[in-house]
């Protein structure tokens, strides 16, 4: 007798057990026994006048044989998911012991020792990025421990992205400035109105730690940067 019906009581039956399954995270094997169990009782106590037919039977195997491969699926991903988090873990290592570029307005002014015992300033380089169309007018200003101001550097017009600066450790006078650290803070203009600027400065690597963030480089300095904030490395 082939297996006939238009009832629904099945397929709401089987699709139930199916989503149940999928949500719970129960293993491949344990949702196939779930779903053939209730598939084999619903055969046993059908209808006999209103019977199952072929075209039901075969859409809730194809349920199952879906949800099964949603599984498979995502356990496929998130083994790709790790691998991906290990292989940034590993590139991010790399950059320990180096300098990047990422967000920040600190800089550390150093001098360079001659035979002769002469004293000489070390440039600091350090960068400004601005969004597309860049700026008209550009001004730094760089300031001590106290919040002094030391100098203003007039930059004029800079184009979009992480433009270069560097500082050779002298202030407005033209004086060398003593060793220490220093911060800077950006002003820039267009078309008559501010312009967004972002501060960047160069601070060395000292560890990578994996979290549930993903990747961050813990720096020198104390702070913690994503692998993303890198504009550049050293």
């Amino acid at each position: 007798m082939a297996i006939t019906s238009t009832s629904t009581v099945g397929t709401d039956t089987a699709a139930t057990a199916a989503t149940a399954t999928a949500t719970t995270g129960t293993s491949n094997a344990d949702s196939e026994k779930r779903f053939l169990k209730l598939l084999v009782t619903q055969l046993n106590n059908q209808d006999p006048l209103n019977p199952m037919d072929n075209a039901e039977l075969t859409s809730q195997l194809a349920q199952m044989s879906t949800v099964s491969g949603i599984e498979q699926l995502n356990t496929t991903l998130s083994g790709l998911v790790s691998q991906s988090s290990s292989s940034q873990v590993l590139q991010a290592a790399s950059l320990i012991g180096n300098a990047v570029l990422s967000p920040g307005n600190a800089l550390s002014l150093q001098m360079s020792t001659d035979s002769a015992g002469t004293k000489t300033p070390q440039d600091v380089p350090f960068a400004v990025e601005l969004p597309a169309n860049g700026a008209t007018d550009v001004t730094v200003t760089i300031t001590d421990a106290n919040g002094t101001k030391v100098r203003t550097m007039e930059l004029g017009a800079l184009g979009e992205g992480a433009n270069g600066v560097k500082w050779d450790g002298k202030n407005d006078a033209g004086e060398v400035v003593a060793e220490g650290n220093y911060q800077f803070s950006v002003k820039a203009t267009g078309a008559g109105a501010n312009v967004s600027a972002t501060a960047l400065t160069f601070t060395q690597v000292a560890a990578v730690k994996q979290g549930s963030s993903g990747v961050t480089l813990e720096l020198s300095t104390g702070k913690s940067i994503a692998l993303s904030d890198v504009r550049m490395f050293l």
